[in-house]
Parts: C-alpha cells; sequence; structure tokens
C-alpha cells in the first residue's frame, strides 16, 4: 500500500465534511467502519484522521470517537491569504500594496490629533466630525438625504448588519435576502435564530415581483440586499430597479438594510434604494473594500425614527467604535485620498476582468468589480472543484457557502483582487483554466 494513500483517504473525508454529507459536530464511523466502505485497512483511516486532526478539521476524544470541528461557515468560505503559500482567490478586498503609502501617512497624522477629549467617551455612536465625513463618503456615490444625526458608526459593514439584525427583529423571525449572498450575511441571520429566505435574482438583480410575494408569504421582518457589484453574483442594479423595489418596500413597510460597501466600483453614480424609501431603510456603507478592512469604518445611515434605538444599542455593546480609526479615515476623506484610492481600486478591478476574459476565452461574464461568479462545466461539482484547487494551492470560495435555500449552484467565486502581482494572477488564473478543462476522474477513484 502506497505511503500516500492515507493522504488520498483524508482528502475523501475532507469533501465529505464540505459537501455536508459529515456536517460540523457530528461523530465519524470508526476505523474500521470507514475502512470496510473505502476499501481500505483501519491503520490508514486512523492516519487519515491523525492528518486532518492536525488541520483542524477534526477533534478526537478518548472514549468517545473522532468529531467534525464546529468551524464556522465563513472560515471556510473566506481564508485569510498566505501568497508565500498559495494563490488565494477567496477574500474580497482592495490590493491593499497600493494603499499602505497613503494609509500610513493618514495614521502618522493621526497621531498628531490624538487630545483627550478625541479619544474619551463620547456620546451618540462617535464624534460629530466623523459622522459628518461618513456623510461625504456615501454622498459621493449617490446617497442623498445623510446628516451628521442620522449617520451612525459602526466597527466595520458586518457590525452594521449584525447591529441591525439584533435590533430590529427577533428570534423566529424570517428575513430575506437574495437567493445567493455573501455568506457573512448568512452566518448573521442563522445565528439568533432567525430564518433566513432566499428570494430570486435575475439579471437586474433582486426581483420585485418576487420580493413582494416573500414578503407576504412568509410575514418578512427584514430585507437585506447587496445592490451594486453584488456578492456573489456581481449583479448591479441599474436606478429603475432599485425604484422598483423601494416601492415595495414603502407599499409593504418592511425594513430593507441594503448593504452598499461596493457602490464606489460603478463607472458613475447610482442612486441607492435608500434614496427612494428613506423611512425604511438602512443604508450601509464603509471603506473596508476601497481602502483596508482593518480600518472597521463602518458608516449607517438610518430612518430617523430609528436613531434613538441604535445609539442605545451601540452604547450597550460597544460603547463607540474606535474614534482612532475614524480620524485617519476623516483625513483621507477630507483630502480627497479616500476616492482617489478607491478610483484607483476600480481602475485595477476593471483590468483585471479584461484579464479574466482573456484566460476564460469559453465562458461569457457580465460582472465586473473585484470578482467574477465562474460557471463550472458540467462534469464538475463546485465543492469537488474547490478541494482538488486547494490541492494544488489554490483557494477558491465553492458557489454552495452562498445558497441562502441550500440549493446547489455549479459556480466558484473567484476574487481578484487578493493577490497583489498581476504576474502571479495570471499564473493562478491560467492554473484554475487548466483544472476546468481537466478529466475529475483522474485526481481520485473513489
Amino acid at each position: 500500500m502506497s505511503n500516500s494513500k492515507f493522504i488520498r483517504i483524508a482528502e475523501v473525508i475532507e469533501q465529505k465534511i464540505e459537501t455536508g454529507e459529515f456536517p460540523p459536530g457530528s461523530k465519524l464511523p470508526t476505523h474500521r467502519l470507514l475502512a470496510e466502505e473505502l476499501g481500505t485497512t483501519p491503520a490508514t483511516v486512523a492516519k487519515a484522521y491523525k492528518l486532518l486532526n492536525d488541520r483542524g478539521c477534526l477533534e478526537s476524544f478518548i472514549g468517545r470517537g473522532t468529531f467534525v470541528r464546529a468551524n464556522s461557515e465563513l472560515d471556510k468560505a473566506i481564508q485569510a491569504p498566505d501568497e508565500e503559500t498559495n494563490f488565494n482567490f477567496s477574500i474580497l478586498q482592495p490590493c491593499l500594496e497600493r494603499n499602505v503609502p497613503a494609509l500610513k501617512n493618514a495614521y502618522r497624522q493621526s497621531a498628531e490629533l490624538l487630545t483627550p477629549s478625541v479619544i474619551g467617551y463620547v456620546e451618540h455612536s462617535g464624534h460629530e466630525v466623523h459622522r459628518a465625513a461618513g456623510v461625504k463618503w456615501a454622498k459621493k456615490y449617490g446617497l442623498e438625504g445623510a446628516n451628521s444625526d442620522n449617520m451612525l458608526l459602526t466597527n466595520g459593514a458586518q457590525h452594521a448588519l449584525s447591529l441591525l439584525v439584533d435590533i430590529l427583529t427577533k428570534p423566529g423571525d424570517s428575513i430575506l435576502v437574495e437567493r445567493l449572498t455573501y455568506p457573512g450575511i448568512l452566518a448573521i441571520v442563522n445565528m439568533p435564530d432567525r430564518h433566513v429566505i432566499g428570494v430570486d435574482l435575475d439579471e437586474y438583480g433582486l426581483c420585485p415581483e418576487a420580493l413582494a410575494s416573500a414578503i407576504d408569504a412568509h410575514q418578512a421582518a427584514m430585507v437585506i440586499t447587496i445592490p451594486s457589484h453584488q456578492n456573489p453574483t456581481g449583479i448591479s442594479m441599474p436606478e429603475s430597479r432599485k425604484k422598483e423595489i423601494a416601492r415595495v418596500i414603502n407599499d409593504k413597510r418592511v425594513w430593507l438594510v441594503e448593504d452598499d460597501i461596493y457602490c464606489f466600483l460603478d463607472d458613475e453614480p447610482v442612486p441607492p434604494i435608500a434614496n427612494f424609501a428613506p423611512d425604511y431603510t438602512f443604508h450601509i456603507s464603509a471603506l473596508s473594500k476601497a481602502i483596508s478592512p482593518a480600518m472597521r469604518c463602518g458608516y449607517l445611515k438610518a430612518p430617523e425614527s430609528q436613531i434613538t434605538a441604535l445609539n442605545a444599542n451601540i452604547r450597550t455593546n460597544i460603547w463607540l467604535a474606535s474614534p482612532i480609526n475614524f480620524i485617519a479615515a476623516t483625513l483621507l476623506i477630507e483630502s480627497g485620498d479616500a476616492f482617489r484610492l478607491a478610483d484607483q481600486q476600480r481602475e485595477v478591478a476593471n483590468e483585471r476582468q479584461k484579464m479574466v476574459r482573456e484566460i476564460f476565452t469559453s465562458i461569457e461574464f457580465t460582472a465586473s468589480g473585484y470578482h467574477i461568479w465562474l460557471p463550472l462545466p458540467a462534469h464538475w461539482q463546485p465543492d469537488r472543484f474547490a478541494m482538488e484547487a486547494k490541492n494544488r494551492g489554490l483557494i477558491v470560495t465553492s458557489g454552495s457557502y452562498f445558497c441562502a435555500n441550500n440549493k446547489s449552484t455549479p459556480h466558484v467565486r473567484l476574487s481578484l483582487m487578493s493577490i497583489g502581482n498581476e504576474t502571479r494572477l495570471r499564473d493562478g488564473l491560467d492554473q484554475l483554466q487548466r483544472l476546468l478543462d481537466s478529466d475529475i476522474n483522474s485526481f481520485f477513484p473513489y
């Protein structure tokens, strides 16, 4: 028996974990039972289990057995970049190398602005000057009606999403999302015992008719949408579609959370849904995708009726978002550097989209922005493709992580921005193209 067979057995087990056949927290078969199923020996299975234990996929307890470690789905879908050992196509972030000089300068200047009043406690969600900078940022990309009173500061967009789910819904409520959506949204909605319901998309984004029907059918408490460069499909709603969605929201009087963190990638500003349904829409913008995820600067424009409740919740849970990050953010916004960096990232994204079209010549793409929603050939299943890519040091995100209704989709998502070097990016994309064309049966006989 070859020394590498236990590695192949481990790959089979890992695939069963990733496809849900072995769900988080489940007990795995004994060495003997799995050996009989796979036609190998208990010793080989034991070595495979040990390998997966070392990788953090499994955990073993004397007298109880071996279990699948209950890791977050978000950890699997989005993995931290490590260009030294792999090609990471899993995380949506800007090309950070291009932003470092401006960030260093902003934080150096921030140090000179630290005073007792700036770094102490403050009412509301943060200092007025920082909230005003958030207004300026969002207004640049089309938001109307924002001011320093209805703009709140959060620790990034993810915090804003979690905050709104916590305040505006209760356990057992139904929350509507796009049928394919960002795993971070699914993690937030599922964690506090809410029911997530996927709503159909078309080429223009969230379908108004399907949305209206779903609101009625499920007595929905909230709708969450990503209107620009939607994650994962890349679809951007035109203004006409946003107005249609706003009409549904106004008619049904249901809360809408507009996660608009990719709006800066539009070639020209497109008015957000919040402009047309201001009484029911919470508009989220942030600097994580344009400047840096580490800044944790989120801007939440809320209906007047909810300002007091939101401020109270922020004070209760975090008191206020860190002013130190918002000092740097405000300096970048007021100097114009934030908008310059955002424009530069949009240009890089556009060039990389061209590269994708040159490499994947047999596939038609309509999306723009930081990623592509790559359709797979009929012989590839998304989790298996992601596993085989990972074996080659190519980290991609299976389409299964984005499905609100647990229905399989024959896609993987590829980020085009987390690999800083264009030559290295092209090399990784070339390898993925060759993998797409390869025969799945040549990898593993089981």
